[in-house]
């Protein structure tokens, strides 16, 4: 593999990894009946919609049907990806809401 082939593999990596996690911290919100648009939008007031949270949300499986994300490994992944002000409001609604 030549180094253009390994940067374009280690970017796709990158993109698919970023999908799960903005796919998790959906279906975190999802599990807990909140809605991730408005977390996001809190903790990024001043960033355009975020698309790849709107395709995210429209791959999560109702509350019901779903496993459970636990919160370490929601606020964990979050941390990989350097989304700390997310994880920031993230903690918050699950102090408010005890749902630690």
């Amino acid at each position: 593999m030549n180094p253009s082939e390994r940067e374009a593999f280690i970017i796709q990596k990158y993109k698919q990894e970023e999908k799960l996690m903005i796919l998790l911290y959906a279906q975190w919100c999802v599990n807990h009946e909140l809605d991730p648009v408005m977390i996001y939008e809190k903790a990024y007031p001043h960033q355009p919609k975020n698309q790849q949270l709107v395709d995210a949300i429209d791959q999560t499986l109702p509350k019901a049907e779903a496993d459970p994300v636990p919160l370490s490994s929601l606020l964990e992944v979050l941390s990989w990806f350097e989304q700390n002000e997310l994880a920031f409001y993230v903690s918050e609604v699950a102090n408010h809401l005890d749902l630690r």
